[in-house]
C-alpha cells in the first residue's frame, strides 16, 4: 500500500472565545478543512487506496451514502483514478448532486433511506466482478484512517494531553477512529464524550442496552434490540430517524465500535441533545469562528456553547472539584448545510426557546434539564 496518505494534515487551533466561555483551554481539530470537507476522507481514502493496491487500477468503488461518505469516496476515487458509483436516497440536494458529479462520480438516486440505497449498492457489487463495496463507517481500515487525526493532534501540540475529547457519533466511524488514534498515542485513558441528537441516537441506545445495571433505561418505542454474536454486544435498531442531523442518521451502529467503547480504559460518556440545540451551535460557531458546519458537526459544539451542560458532563467524569485544564472538540465538518438552512434555524431555535425554558438532555441514562435562556440571549 502507498505510504503517503491522501488526506491533508488539518490544523488544531486554540479557540480564545470558547476557552473564555468554558474556563479552560479549548482546542478545535478542524476536519471541516479536509479535502471533501469532512473527516470521512481520511478513512475512505485509505480504503480506496487499499482497493487500488489489491484490485488494480480498473477497480470500481461502489458506496451507499446519505452524502458525506459518498462525496469522500468520490473525491478519493478521482484522485486515485478509479471509477466510483454513489447510491443515495431520495431528497439529495442540487448542491450535493453537483459536488458528486464534479468529482466524476456516477450517482444513482432512489429509496427513502440509507438502508434501501445500501441494498441496491450490494446488489450492484454482486453483478460486477470489478466492483468493491465501500463501507460507510463499519470497518477497521476506516477507523485506522480516521484515527490519524488524533496522531496529528499529538504531534502538533506535544505538550497537550487533553482532559477529555468530544466528538459526534452516528454509526460509529468517527468514534472508532478517535478510540483507535487514542490507543496509538497512549491516550486510551482519556475520557471521550460522544454526542448525538435525540432522534438519531442509535449509539446512545446501544450503549444503554449494554449498561442496564449502571444506567436508568427502558427501551423506547420505535427501537428494537438485537444481539451481535460476533462481538457479543447488544445493538439498537431505530425504525425511523427523527432528526434533521441526517449525517448522524444510521439506523444501527457498528457493533465493533460499541464493543471498543465498552472495553476501553477511559470512560465513554454518551449524550443526546435536541436538534434545536445543534442548530443554535451551528449559528454561533459561524458567527464566532466564521465556519459553516452542518448539524452533525454542531452537535459536538453544543457543549462549548452551554457551560452548564459542560459542567454537568464534566461532573460525571471527574467526581471531585478539579477543573479540566484542556479539552479537544473534533470539528468533523460536513457539506449538508446551506445559508438558507442557517436562516431557518434561527426561527426554529427562537420558537423552541419561547415554547420551553429548558433544553432536555440525556447523559448516560440520566435526564438533564439545562436552562435555554443563556443561549437565547446569545442569539
Amino acid at each position: 500500500m502507498s505510504t503517503t496518505p491522501a488526506w491533508i494534515e488539518t490544523p488544531t487551533i486554540f479557540s480564545t472565545h470558547l476557552s473564555t466561555l468554558l474556563g479552560c483551554d479549548v482546542y478545535l481539530k478542524l476536519e471541516n478543512l479536509q479535502i471533501s470537507q469532512s473527516f470521512k476522507y481520511r478513512g475512505l481514502s485509505l480504503f480506496a487506496q487499499h482497493v487500488k493496491d489489491n484490485h488494480g487500477p480498473t477497480a470500481k468503488l461502489i458506496v451507499a451514502s446519505g452524502g458525506n461518505a459518498g462525496l469522500a469516496t468520490a473525491c478519493a476515487a478521482r484522485n486515485l483514478g478509479l471509477q466510483c458509483t454513489v447510491y443515495i436516497p431520495d431528497g439529495i440536494s442540487d448542491a450535493m448532486m453537483r459536488r458528486l458529479k464534479q468529482e466524476h462520480a456516477e450517482v444513482i438516486v432512489g429509496g427513502e433511506n440509507y438502508l434501501y440505497s445500501l441494498r441496491r449498492a450490494e446488489e450492484a457489487v454482486k453483478q460486477d466482478p470489478s466492483a468493491v463495496l465501500v463501507p460507510a463507517y463499519d470497518d477497521p481500515l476506516l477507523w485506522e484512517g480516521h484515527g490519524s487525526m488524533i496522531e496529528e493532534i499529538h504531534k502538533q501540540i506535544p505538550q497537550l494531553k487533553p482532559d477529555v475529547i468530544f466528538c459526534s457519533v452516528g454509526g460509529g466511524g468517527l468514534f472508532g477512529g478517535v478510540m483507535t488514534g487514542c490507543r496509538k498515542v497512549g491516550w486510551d485513558d482519556i475520557p471521550l464524550v460522544i454526542l448525538e441528537t435525540h432522534g438519531s441516537a442509535c449509539f446512545y441506545h446501544s450503549m444503554a442496552m449494554n449498561n442496564r445495571e449502571a444506567w436508568t433505561y427502558e427501551t423506547p418505542k420505535g427501537i428494537s434490540e438485537g444481539e451481535d454474536e460476533k462481538h457479543g454486544v447488544a445493538i439498537a435498531h431505530l425504525s425511523k430517524i427523527e432528526s434533521l442531523a441526517s449525517s448522524l442518521g444510521a439506523s444501527s451502529p457498528s457493533a465493533g465500535v460499541v464493543k471498543m467503547a465498552l472495553e476501553r480504559e477511559g470512560r465513554s460518556v454518551c449524550v443526546t441533545v435536541p436538534d434545536e440545540l445543534s442548530m443554535q451551535s451551528t449559528r454561533l460557531f459561524a458567527e464566532d469562528h466564521k465556519f459553516l458546519v452542518e448539524l452533525a458537526c454542531a452537535t459536538t459544539l453544543t457543549v462549548a456553547y452551554n457551560p452548564e451542560l459542560f459542567s454537568e458532563i464534566w461532573g460525571r467524569i471527574q467526581k471531585n472539584d478539579v477543573k479540566p485544564k484542556s479539552i479537544v472538540l473534533i470539528v468533523c465538518g460536513g457539506v449538508k448545510i446551506s445559508l438558507d438552512e442557517m436562516e431557518s434555524y434561527k426561527v426554529k431555535v427562537r420558537s423552541k426557546c419561547e415554547a420551553a425554558p429548558n433544553w432536555s438532555i440525556c447523559c448516560n441514562g440520566e435526564n438533564l434539564s439545562i436552562p435555554a435562556q443563556y443561549l437565547h440571549e446569545l442569539m
